[in-house]
């Protein structure tokens, strides 16, 4: 059963856009910082340089996407209506933002000071969103997969969010802490108890509304999620307490509800209706094979003691997940909610006097097709530049920049439409729409 859409309860334009609008501009930074230090990065996974560019892409791309989806999710699919959304959107998009840069010059630096700013303001972000959807979702009945997998998937968030904290706070305070055993289990509920929760949960709505798709099999949607937290959490304690054999099955666990998730995505997407892949299912395949691959890599390290002990393991696993898999599904959904957004607000705003242009003209298939390519690129090189940094670090920095500016630059030219037409709107409604925005 899927969720009943409320387009009417859409929070503001600008709730949403202002985290899909910098996301990219951190995955640049990325790039940036990858061309800067060069093969020295992939040296290890605890380098300055990887732990920051990890971060530039976890809390600076991912996380501004999916709380920017979740502003337009909750209101509009769970009827969760978040008090004051445009103010709340505006608070936490700065918070975030600055403890991202914050974290990552900590990273870079290790300056005590830099990591307190982090806890300090992504602690505040974080928790000012989790406070208000929570707020929001409160007394709202779980009528559908959906509702229940964004209320499982925000305790993912918490979570994790708890865990990074903690981490921040070590290298802040100088506190004695196992900072490789809680990186782990930072690193389990951030990409499947928080990512991949979220994402299944969004996915009930968006891959059969814009892929054309049949819906999730009715008891994966029921129990997914519920699976998901529950087998996270009883990992998370056997491996606190130092339960060996306990805590590998079940991380092992939590790696199989990902794939999990992969491979129902890709077998109800074989079936879609569509008689021509667009970017958005293109990107939503590869990222599934992509995590796909990363979770068989993850598998192979844990059965194979000579790929454990090779270093770059751990970095071709994070960038078949984290480039592969979530930036690709991420993007890939950014094209189909932009030009959405732009046309239901233009809808909205018309009143029916003027039409909104068809998304097909918010977004031109061929920029985004580009813009495809371009990133799919910069993945190949990022997995080479893994096996072989000195001939392909600073290509993949380079693709990494063009992709995620090429994005930028899409996703500006969609803001530019919708900018057009307010003008068209006021003149001939005779009405100030500055504010529309």
């Amino acid at each position: 059963m899927q969720a009943l859409l409320s387009f009417d309860r859409a929070p503001p334009f600008g709730a949403p856009l202002r985290f899909f609008l910098t996301a990219p501009a951190f995955a640049v930074l990325a790039g940036l910082l990858l061309l800067w230090s060069g093969p020295d990065l992939f040296a290890s996974r605890w380098t300055p340089e990887a732990l920051a560019l990890t971060h530039l892409l976890t809390a600076g791309f991912m996380l501004q996407t999916m709380l920017g989806a979740l502003f337009q999710l909750l209101p509009v699919v769970a009827g969760a209506n978040m008090v004051r959304p445009l103010f709340v959107a505006r608070l936490v998009h700065v918070a975030l933002t600055v403890g991202t840069l914050a974290l990552v010059a900590g990273f870079l630096t290790y300056e005590p000071l830099a990591f307190r700013f982090a806890v300090l303001f992504l602690g505040a972000g974080a928790t000012l969103f989790i406070a208000a959807a929570g707020h929001a979702l409160h007394g709202i009945p779980a009528t559908s997969p959906t509702i229940r997998g964004l209320r499982l998937a925000l305790i993912g968030l918490a979570v994790t969010v708890a865990f990074g904290l903690l981490l921040a706070a070590s290298l802040g305070w100088s506190l004695a802490l196992p900072l490789a055993q809680l990186t782990d289990i930072h690193l389990g509920w951030g990409f499947v108890a928080w990512g991949c929760a979220l994402l299944a949960a969004v996915g009930y709505v968006v891959v059969p509304m814009f892929q054309l798709t049949p819906s999730y099999p009715g008891w994966f949607g029921k129990h997914f999620a519920r699976f998901v937290l529950g087998v996270a959490a009883v990992w998370t304690v056997a491996d606190l307490a130092g339960w060996t054999l306990p805590s590998a099955v079940l991380s092992a666990a939590v790696v199989l509800c990902a794939a999990a998730f992969a491979v129902v995505t890709l077998s109800i997407q074989w079936r879609s209706k569509r008689a021509k892949l667009d970017p958005t299912q293109v990107y939503w395949r590869v990222a599934m094979f992509s995590a796909l691959a990363a979770c068989a890599l993850w598998l192979a390290a844990s059965a194979i003691p000579a790929l454990a002990g090779w270093q770059g393991w751990p970095l071709l696993f994070a960038a078949l997940l984290l480039l592969g898999g979530f930036m690709s599904v991420i993007v890939g959904m950014l094209y189909k909610i932009v030009p959405f957004l732009v046309w239901l607000h233009l809808q909205n705003l018309g009143r029916g006097r003027v039409l909104a242009p068809n998304m097909k003209k918010v977004l031109a298939e061929t920029h985004m097709r580009k813009q495809m390519y371009a990133h799919f690129a910069a993945v190949v090189l990022f997995l080479g530049a893994v096996v072989w940094p000195q001939g392909l670090a600073y290509p993949a920095g380079a693709a990494l920049v063009l992709a995620n500016g090429w994005l930028v630059r899409n996703l500006l030219a969609a803001l530019g439409v919708y900018r057009r037409h307010l003008v068209q709107i006021a003149a001939v409604l005779d009405v100030p729409l500055a504010g529309a925005l």
